[in-house]
């Protein structure tokens, strides 16, 4: 049962698929602490993603730490 919602699309899931930007820390960079301060105003640190948006936000992060440590 798909009883999982992710917060940026309102898809619907299996709880076991949560990913959080938790998940971001295990990159080497951006850092998770960077990441976290850039994503704070788009999305909370616990909010409930899919794999897709997950993925969108390391995106979105990465390329906003290169532009920024060019």
């Amino acid at each position: 049962m798909k009883n999982a919602q992710c917060t940026r699309c309102t898809r619907r899931f299996h709880e076991k698929d949560i990913y959080t930007i938790q998940q971001l820390q295990y990159r080497k960079e951006p850092n998770y602490e960077w990441s976290k301060k850039f994503l704070e105003t788009i999305i909370g640190e616990w909010d409930s993603l899919c794999e897709e948006c997950v993925k969108h936000y390391s995106d979105i992060s990465r390329k906003a730490w290169q532009k920024e440590n060019r």
